[in-house]
């Protein structure tokens, strides 16, 4: 892993896609009086690890571990411990996961090769989604965790993405897409009892910009690496 040759990879576009976010989320930071610096942290490192991941490259995955310890952090601090546990119990181990299975399955210029997902994978998937759901919920109600239902939800949706991540499915980006609208709902939430929070809202319609982005160019892959 080179990360050098990671940026120089990206493309025009791609790079556009990635100064927009971070305009986004800057003037969002800047706007109002309120500041958190963790939130503008984790959206910057949130959005930067997005366009690598979309275009393959195991640097995404390194990056996304960073930015699931600083959003634990900032979960936290909300009382949103569902996001806690999701993200620094889930998330990031399987991010460390797929960092080795992405190693061991590379294509060309720094590309992991993607796999074709067959209905067994999606039963065993769907079956461990539902217990880890149901895990969840009662360990976020003993919790008091605010929002219990979105929250229960993003927990769905996480170890979806998450799982089809590490086994490098182009899917893992619709199921984040998924995530990334009930999170958008939940800073909202957030949002209203303190303005301080409205980066994390802006972050994940940047993370929804660029996990949509994420699915079309892991389509683009599949089909250059079948023919």
């Amino acid at each position: 892993m080179n990360i050098f040759q990671s940026i120089k990879r990206l493309k025009w576009y791609e790079t556009l896609i990635w100064g927009i976010s971070v305009v986004t989320i800057l003037i969002s930071f800047f706007i109002f009086s309120e500041r958190n610096p963790y939130t503008l942290i984790t959206s910057l490192i949130g959005v930067t690890a997005l366009i690598f991941v979309a275009k393959g490259d195991v640097f995404g995955q390194v990056l996304t571990v960073i930015f699931a310890l600083f959003y634990g952090i900032v979960a936290y601090k909300f009382r949103y411990f569902g996001e806690m546990i999701t993200y620094l119990g889930m998330t990031a181990p399987i991010a460390v996961g797929a960092i080795v299975t992405w190693i061991k399955n590379p294509f060309q210029n720094g590309e992991v090769r993607v796999r074709h997902t067959n209905p067994r994978l999606w039963i065993i998937l769907s079956i461990l989604a539902l217990i880890v759901t149901t895990v969840f919920y009662f360990i976020l109600k003993c919790l008091n965790t605010p929002n219990l239902a979105p929250s229960t939800i993003s927990v769905t949706t996480s170890f979806m993405a998450s799982s089809l991540t590490l086994v490098r499915s182009s899917y893992y980006a619709l199921f984040y897409a998924a995530n990334d609208v009930v999170l958008i709902i939940l800073w909202i939430l957030a949002t209203l009892n303190h303005l301080s929070y409205l980066p994390m809202v802006l972050c994940f319609v940047c993370f929804l910009a660029n996990d949509l982005y994420g699915f079309i160019n892991w389509q683009k892959m599949k089909h250059r690496q079948t023919e």
